[in-house]
């Protein structure tokens, strides 16, 4: 009976799509059902094989699944080389439901929760155009952050801590605190510590340490005593969220798309990002969240990096009405990867490497990309803008997987570029997008609330910062480091509301607003980074922390932003000014 019921709808889907018409496929007729405990991983590969390839020219495709829990299993889910920006670069990956090559397919989850195990990518859509994904959620049942209890601190005997009931834990021969899961084990070695009760970073503690070698099991059952980790801040009732330096996939992974749509998402927890978005064009995000489950949700903890990062995309990128929350990095970082010029061929080629060891193996440009030449020392613009005669991969015989490229250009190289001992990096500027990130909530999460480094219209309006623990906004720009690409050249920021940001310190927390760009020599240089930046008509609800730094910057208006002191923090922070500026002109303050 399954085999009539899956040849009919192939066969309806055939004749549908040749007539340009909309096919739902109840993706139950494959088995694929909710709430049965079994694997749908091997169904779903199935499934879309079959239909893979059966649309015509016009016609559209809805996959639809009925409420309820679905389960995969890495055992026997798809698997893929994908290399993926931002994350270990530590394929194949195990893929729960894999997308590829898909032209107006929607997948409504229709309420559906998807719940992994072990390690596994849960959604790719790779190659694709105007696709849809909507209406469910992601979740893992064993996440591989340990989320404990610390029951009591004591200066000498160390910290007593309780795991939660989830974590599957154990103490090691060696005598180390480890928690397993489905073909991973996970040594925690830092976290971050929330408040009793509020879901709230705590106060003035950042980044902190956990070492638990010479561990062992407490008197109470359940609870470990580990009398290396001591930290005075860490008080008994505190939830503390241990993390490993592991971050293999993210929720949902996209690559090489055009006009892509998500809409009510959830995700609840991945071992990487939410989302990470590579190379695509067009992107908009409505009501995508990456959030907890609920206001009784005994985690605190959601994604172990960013809720949603892009990385080398163009066209525009929209993140309206989402929640942000519990995310151990940035809510969304939109940057492009500069490539570090290895040595000049001639006077029209180069060799270009992707230097990151988490960001390398895809796509960086195409023939006719506009690229930029910058000096790393001072993040200069070298030269004129060239254009890409021709791309390809130096190190590998495909772009997959490929770290180094071989670049021409229709122009000359700017005549430094590889005869100093100087680096320069490679900006590919027609892979830049603008970006709306609006009427999002953003909350409760370590590091950053919102990166943005690209050079096309940026605007961040009718936002709620609350409580981002490091800086709220960042524009940055690196050819040292993560080289992340790049000056930002005409951002608006307004009306949105900022409450206690940057009540711990990490990396670029020198404001509430930090444009913060990475130059080695700024006393060398004689260009500005960033330009066109607008913070106008904002709420600052604020303890006492550092409002705005800016660096490097060529006109920057600061106006009509009201300003609210509270005394719900101590003040801390290093710098006492409430804006400070190095290296910035064309200021406009007030009203």
């Amino acid at each position: 009976m399954m085999k009539r019921l899956s040849l009919s709808v192939l066969c309806s889907l055939l004749c549908a799509a040749l007539c340009g018409q909309q096919v739902v496929v109840d993706v139950s007729r494959y088995g694929i059902r909710p709430d049965t405990g079994r694997d749908m991983a091997p169904r779903m590969r199935q499934m879309l094989d079959k239909l893979r390839g059966r649309q015509a020219e016009g016609g559209t495709l809805v996959l639809q699944f009925a409420p309820g829990r679905y389960d995969f299993y890495p055992e026997k889910a798809a698997t893929r080389q994908y290399y993926i920006s931002n994350h270990d670069q530590d394929t194949p990956k195990r893929v729960a439901i894999a997308l590829e090559g898909w032209k107006g397919v929607t997948l409504d989850g229709g309420g559906a929760q998807f719940v992994c195990h072990g390690r596994m990518l849960p959604i790719a859509l790779l190659r694709s155009e105007g696709c849809v994904l909507k209406n469910f959620s992601i979740d893992f049942e064993n996440p591989h952050i340990a989320q404990v209890r610390i029951v009591a601190n004591d200066p000498q005997r160390g910290i007593t801590f309780e795991p939660a009931p989830w974590v599957d834990w154990r103490i090691t021969p060696d005598s180390v605190f480890e928690a397993y899961g489905r073909g991973w084990t996970v040594r925690h070695s830092w976290g971050v510590a929330f408040e009793d009760g509020t879901k709230r970073l705590a106060y003035n503690t950042g980044d902190v340490g956990c070492p638990t070698r010479g561990a062992y099991p407490a008197a109470e059952d359940g609870q470990v005593c580990a009398p290396h980790w001591k930290d005075a801040r860490l008080l008994p009732g505190m939830q503390f969220i241990m993390r490993g330096w592991g971050r293999p996939t993210p929720g949902i992974f996209l690559y090489d798309n055009k006009d892509t749509r998500l809409e009510n998402i959830r995700v609840h927890y991945a071992e990487g990002m939410g989302l990470l978005a590579q190379v695509c064009e067009n992107i908009t995000l409505e009501g995508f969240n990456v959030c907890l489950k609920g206001e009784d949700d005994p985690r605190c903890f959601t994604t172990q990096a960013d809720a949603t990062h892009f990385s080398g995309c163009k066209g525009t990128i929209i993140s309206r009405g989402g929640l942000y929350e519990g995310m151990m990095d940035d809510a969304i970082n939109v940057h492009g990867t500069y490539l570090k010029v290895i040595r000049s061929v001639d006077s029209h080629t180069v060799v270009g490497r992707y230097m990151h060891d988490q960001s390398w193996g895809f796509r960086w440009g195409e023939q006719g990309d506009s690229v930029r030449f910058v000096r790393s020392r001072t993040m200069e613009n070298v030269g004129k803008v060239c254009h890409i005669v021709s791309i390809r991969p130096h190190d590998r015989p495909t772009e997959d997987g490929a770290r180094e490229f071989l670049i021409s250009f229709t122009e000359e190289i700017p005549a430094q570029v590889g005869v100093t001992e100087e680096g320069f990096g490679l900006e590919n500027l027609t892979w830049t997008p603008e970006v709306v990130f609006a009427n999002n909530t953003v909350r409760n999460n370590r590091a950053r609330g919102a990166l943005f480094s690209t050079p096309r219209r940026t605007v961040v309006e009718h936002n709620l910062f609350d409580h981002t623990s490091g800086t709220a906004i960042l524009l940055c720009g690196d050819c040292n480091g993560w080289y992340e690409t790049g000056a930002c050249h005409d951002v608006q920021i307004r009306h949105n509301r900022f409450v206690n940001a940057l009540t711990s310190l990490y990396q670029f927390t020198n404001g509430v607003i930090s444009i913060y760009p990475e130059i080695p020599a700024l006393e060398e240089q004689q260009q500005y980074f960033h330009s066109g930046i607008v913070v106008e008509d904002n709420v600052f609800e604020n303890y006492g922390a550092p409002l705005l730094y800016a660096k490097s910057v060529d006109g920057l208006v600061f106006r009509r932003n009201v300003i609210r002191k509270n005394t719900d923090y101590l003040p801390f922070h290093p710098i006492k000014e409430e804006i400070l500026l190095e290296r910035v002109t064309g200021v406009r303050m007030g009203q």
